[in-house]
């Protein structure tokens, strides 16, 4: 007689599963707290860009040298330990960079805009996974992606009306954040996870200090010095989350929660600055969306026909 299968394991995986679904949920309302937060800084208070990135670093940075270590995970020392110094600091350069554009093009788009555009980037690392890494896409992936491009720029209407010079400061966020993913994916092979994120806090910190420092605008009042604490916060929290979800679950179970975001930036630009999105905007990022959540399907569903196909050990 065969042996039943293990109903324990297979609950104990959805379980996992779920845990996981709730910690990125979480991280991406945090991931939108933080923007919201860096948008009513510069819009509200008076703050500079260059300021506001470099306090969302700082914080961070701080958050891991004094926690990690603190909860026994791992040593300071440890942190500063890299197999691939170099491509550890192009990849904290390119962080910093998406971070600042990101922030730039906040100052004058809605949140749920600046979002759609980001929201490009997984696709454009589908893209460029096969100059860059030799991982090349298929048939169906290639029209999922030229679908995503579509949905871009429905939402940005190039031609119909007024575009904002500010469109070029996302686009340019989601091309750097596109690099910094395949870059991410790379030094996975080399230095843990920790290591890589504490890179791009430390090289944040100290480049973008001098920055800061020559635009500095004192926050007028305690809520914003509160609000220019709390960046660290959002942003190490949230990444803890995203990290810890992809411990828990493979990735193409979660992966598409990530665009849960546009609901939450939506929720927030209403609740804060009392924004809503057109149907334009609306129309074109459920093109990116559904052209995101096909390539994880996809993705998935290559995987397993490679598991089936391999042969028995």
């Amino acid at each position: 007689m065969k042996d039943a299968p293990d109903s324990s394991n297979d609950t104990d995986a959805a379980r996992q599963r779920l845990k996981a679904i709730g910690l990125m949920v979480a991280a991406v309302v945090l991931f939108s707290g933080l923007d919201t937060t860096a948008k009513y800084l510069v819009t509200r208070d008076g703050l500079t860009v260059g300021q506001v990135v470099w306090a969302r670093f700082i914080g961070q940075f701080v958050l891991l040298l004094l926690l990690v270590p603190a909860f026994g995970i791992m040593s300071a020392k440890a942190l500063f330990t890299t197999n691939r110094l170099g491509l550890q600091l192009v990849r904290s350069v390119l962080m910093v960079g998406t971070t600042a554009f990101n922030f730039l093009a906040l100052q004058y788009m809605r949140l749920d805009q600046t979002i759609t555009i980001v929201f490009l980037a997984p696709l454009m690392v589908a893209l460029l996974a096969g100059p860059l890494l030799g991982e090349w896409v298929g048939r169906r992936r290639l029209v999922a992606i030229l679908v995503g491009f579509i949905g871009v720029l429905i939402a940005v209407r190039p031609g119909f009306g007024v575009i904002h010079p500010a469109v070029l400061y996302a686009f340019a966020a989601m091309l750097v954040y596109a690099l910094f993913m395949l870059l991410t994916r790379h030094m996975a092979h080399f230095d843990p996870p920790l290591v890589t994120l504490f890179y791009s806090m430390f090289v944040g910190t100290f480049a973008g200090a001098p920055i800061a420092y020559a635009g500095w605008q004192t926050p007028p009042d305690a809520i914003a010095w509160v609000l220019l604490g709390a960046l660290g916060i959002l942003g190490g929290v949230g990444h803890w989350l995203f990290l810890h979800a992809y411990r828990l679950a493979p990735a193409s179970s979660i992966a598409p929660f990530i665009y849960m975001q546009l609901l939450t930036m939506v929720a927030f630009g209403y609740a804060v600055f009392g924004d809503l999105p057109d149907l334009w905007t609306l129309a074109g990022a459920t093109l990116i969306v559904g052209s995101g959540v096909y390539l994880v399907h996809r993705e998935r569903s290559i995987a397993r026909e490679m598991v089936d196909a391999a042969p028995p050990s």
